[in-house]
């Protein structure tokens, strides 16, 4: 079975899909109707779920955490392998099934499937009634109006200029401690087994004011933690127009500075030394010395850099399309480890990739040797219909090999990370509490600047507090700790 394993032995399906519903403020009897979300995927997903909740109670939509209960049911779907498909159908069977029970029931797929499988969904498998792509939430009113006559709802248009900055996410399943906030939309870069171009368009950046402004306010409502996100963050680019009064002709003229993520970066760290940020996700060719010289200047921006490689080969790179080769990311690893000496790192990794070779595997392991990564993603390839890779390469390699190298990548990095741990024994950290164990009633957890999990005893401390931690034992995933007294 397809599998994207992270240090603590978890598929990546199992550590991000989940119910996602909207704890909102007003009574619930105002709401004549509910609704359901469930997201499956990376983090985009699930900020794109909070965008959907907040048109949906814009419009009279309460939230519900029960499906049986909801008039509108809808899964935010991922399409970046076909096991986060299958699993996606298979949960439309069983809504499907509701329905032939409860008949007003609304079903409705959003996000990235959207696009790829209308036809199967809405005709062949006749499974949903509406389908929305991420570029048309707006839509989704008049959609579900659509649909409540019994006809078939889509809308999969996608936008050039879509960025959603208008309007202020529900938190969904929140721990008012940290939020996603989406700082752009789409990619422009066409890594050849990535579908992500072609299921959510061309790159766009969002108004940085409208960032710098959400931002301050989730610090004003208690959140202490927020995460930039966007399909390659370092190339943001906003251009921010001012309009400029002069004094000798009394005309007004159009002044346009540029907004990079650096600069962008230092402006969300400057609203308070107490709001932690992060960023996902970085593509290796775009990530400046300018964003790392930002990093080590702000100590509450966290010294954790996501940095996907995928492949260790220079040969297998240039046919996936990275547009870097393995001595060239080595390079950049280096000058990360230069100028944030204690920085965490992490990345993706695919085995089985088209025409991948025992000596191709090997150098894979062998660049995972030289990162020592803290986390890793590593799955292996899944052909996707409509990609580069698709149209140009036979998926050549068989599954019980793919299967196997993958086996190996895992359990070399379960070494590392482990080893990682280790040196962090002994050491204190500045760890933000987010919540309470889930092995003890008695213990919270919470993440150091590294990004890694930390477990101490809860004493008196409580969610969204800043506590220093005496890391005293550890696991292959886990940091064990005391804190420091207040």
């Amino acid at each position: 079975m397809e599998a994207l394993i992270n240090l603590t032995g978890k598929t990546h399906d199992e550590a991000r899909q989940g119910e996602a519903y909207a704890p909102l403020s007003r009574e619930a009897a105002v709401f004549q109707k509910r609704f359901y979300i469930e997201s499956y995927g990376c983090a985009m997903n699930f900020a794109d779920s909070e965008v959907v909740a907040s048109i949906l109670q814009s419009n009279g939509f309460g939230p519900t955490k029960d499906f049986e209960e909801a008039d509108l049911i809808f899964l935010n779907t991922c399409s970046i392998r076909e096991k986060a498909e299958a699993t996606v159908r298979k949960r439309l069977t069983e809504f499907r099934k509701l329905k032939k029970q409860q008949p007003g029931i609304l079903i409705g797929v959003l996000g990235c499937m959207a696009e790829r499988l209308k036809e199967k969904f809405l005709q062949e498998e006749k499974l949903v009634d509406l389908v929305v792509g991420p570029d048309a939430y707006r839509s989704l009113p008049g959609l579900i109006e659509e649909a409540e006559t019994g006809q078939k709802a889509v809308n999969v248009l996608l936008s050039r200029d879509e960025t959603y900055a208008d309007i202020a996410p529900i938190r969904l399943n929140s721990n008012g401690v940290n939020a996603f906030v989406s700082i752009m939309r789409g990619c422009n870069n066409m890594c050849s087994f990535c579908v992500v171009p072609f299921t959510r368009g061309r790159e766009r950046s969002r108004d940085a004011d409208s960032i710098v402004n959400e931002c301050k306010d989730l610090f004003a409502n208690g959140y202490r933690e927020v995460t930039l996100l966007g399909q390659n963050v370092d190339s943001y680019h906003w251009i921010a127009s001012h309009t400029v009064q002069s004094g000798q002709t009394g005309t007004v003229a159009d002044n346009n500075q540029p907004v990079t993520f650096s600069m962008l970066l230092e402006r969300v760290a400057q609203i308070h030394p107490d709001l932690r940020v992060r960023f996902s996700t970085s593509h290796p060719k775009d990530i400046t010395d300018d964003v790392l010289y930002t990093i080590a200047k702000y100590d509450n921006i966290c010294n954790y850099i996501h940095l996907p490689v995928q492949s260790g080969s220079s040969r297998v790179l240039q046919l996936m399309n990275r547009t870097y080769s393995r001595e060239w990311y080595i390079a950049k690893v280096n000058r990360i480890r230069e100028l944030i000496p204690d920085c965490g790192l992490s990345t993706d990794m695919i085995t089985g990739f088209c025409t991948e070779t025992e000596e191709d595997h090997q150098q894979s392991l062998s660049l995972m040797e030289f990162c020592k990564y803290d986390l890793a993603y590593m799955y292996f390839y899944s052909e996707r219909p409509g990609t580069l890779a698709a149209r140009r390469f036979e998926d050549d390699i068989p599954e019980p090999i793919k299967k196997r190298r993958l086996q190996e990548m895992v359990d070399l990095h379960r070494q590392h990370s482990l080893q990682s741990m280790q040196r962090d024994v002994g050491k204190r950290f500045k760890v933000l509490v987010e919540g309470t164990s889930r092995k003890s009633e008695n213990e919270l957890y919470g993440r150091n600047d590294q990004n890694k999990v930390v477990v101490f005893p809860k004493a008196d401390l409580r969610k969204g507090e800043y506590v220093w931690v005496t890391i005293n034992a550890c696991t292959a995933g886990t940091l064990l700790g005391t804190p420091d007294h207040k």
